[in-house]
């Protein structure tokens, strides 16, 4: 009895003993918060989503510039209450874990004094692709295969950190003044894992959600090769593929639609472009691409194709003498 009652009480102490470092050891910690009118010299607003703001901004603890990007609270809680129970991570905590070049580097954030939730990112002095895709001037034309790959290599490595994007257009990408793209916004970033797979969240921008999305089904990651599409298909034509929805009963209206074939607003693009690009448009999702890498194989292919040869300077100046 005595053995008995001393087993007991040896493993009863054992738990009490495992709960207490459980709970202590889940504990949050204490975020210090950061007063940016202190921390950062805020020169201007240089953009205004429809979750936040963001500032061009000098750092001053380093002197280098910076974005300083200021979520909406209530925008923000409205987001984060969809996901109750799924445990989606922070637009900050996702950023800060990003590191490609064709991706805006983000190395800060944290809560304000205001209890705003903030990020701090590299300035991008540029314009955005959606300036370009309704100017085409010069640069998109010339280079808009080239801008296609770059943005199809930030959402291919995306992927295989295991994240969906869920807003890829180009009121989220911004052109560097070296041609480079950069993509931003994480807002609506989840883990790509069954929990985030489920039916009923429908989040994103209204012209480029995938069919899918639309009806409320299971999603994945080909959510974003048909934004991805669709924003190739406006780089070249400046046109959406259907009309523009300005709403989601809209939307459901013609997603039995087909699309307008690219070729016939684009007459001279490469064949093989437009296959691809029409592919990712798709309103199955097992109809379209499998991987943003598959898309890539095609387009890298056309660009080498296309691109004109290149001369050798010195075989050209012996040939002249």
């Amino acid at each position: 009895m005595n053995t008995t009652y001393r087993r007991f009480a040896a493993n009863f102490t054992r738990r009490i003993a495992k709960n207490f470092l459980t709970t202590l050891f889940q504990r949050k910690p204490k975020v210090e918060k950061v007063d940016l009118t202190r921390r950062f010299d805020l020169i201007s607003q240089v953009g205004q989503g429809s979750m936040s703001n963001v500032w061009r901004a000098i750092d001053t603890m380093t002197g280098r510039p910076a974005a300083v990007k200021i979520l909406d609270m209530p925008k923000t809680r409205q987001l984060e209450s969809r996901f109750i129970g799924r445990n989606k991570p922070s637009e900050g905590f996702i950023a800060v874990q990003l590191n490609h070049p064709h991706i805006v580097r983000t190395y800060e954030y944290g809560i304000t004094t205001n209890n705003e939730q903030f990020l701090v990112m590299d300035f991008i002095d540029g314009v955005g692709l959606s300036y370009l895709v309704d100017v085409q001037n010069k640069v998109m034309k010339q280079n808009c295969l080239q801008f296609i790959i770059q943005l199809g290599e930030a959402i291919e490595y995306f992927h295989k950190e295991n994240w969906i994007h869920r807003d890829i257009c180009p009121r989220n990408v911004l052109i560097d003044l070296d041609n480079q793209i950069k993509l931003i916004d994480f807002g609506l970033v989840v883990p790509n894992v069954a929990d985030f797979h489920k039916p009923g969240n429908r989040t994103g921008t209204v012209n480029y959600m995938a069919p899918e999305l639309i009806k409320r089904l299971k999603t994945d990651q080909r959510i974003d090769i048909f934004s991805y599409a669709v924003t190739c298909y406006e780089m070249y034509t400046r046109d959406l593929p259907w009309d523009a929805a300005e709403s989601i009963d809209m939307l459901l209206q013609r997603i039995n639609k087909r699309p307008t074939d690219i070729r016939e607003l684009a007459a001279d693009i490469d064949g093989k472009v437009a296959e691809t690009i029409m592919r990712g448009l798709k309103t199955h999702p097992s109809d379209r691409w499998s991987s943003v890498t598959k898309m890539l194989r095609n387009f890298r292919n056309a660009l080498n194709r296309l691109r004109p040869p290149k001369t050798d300077e010195k075989d050209t100046t012996q040939r002249q003498h």
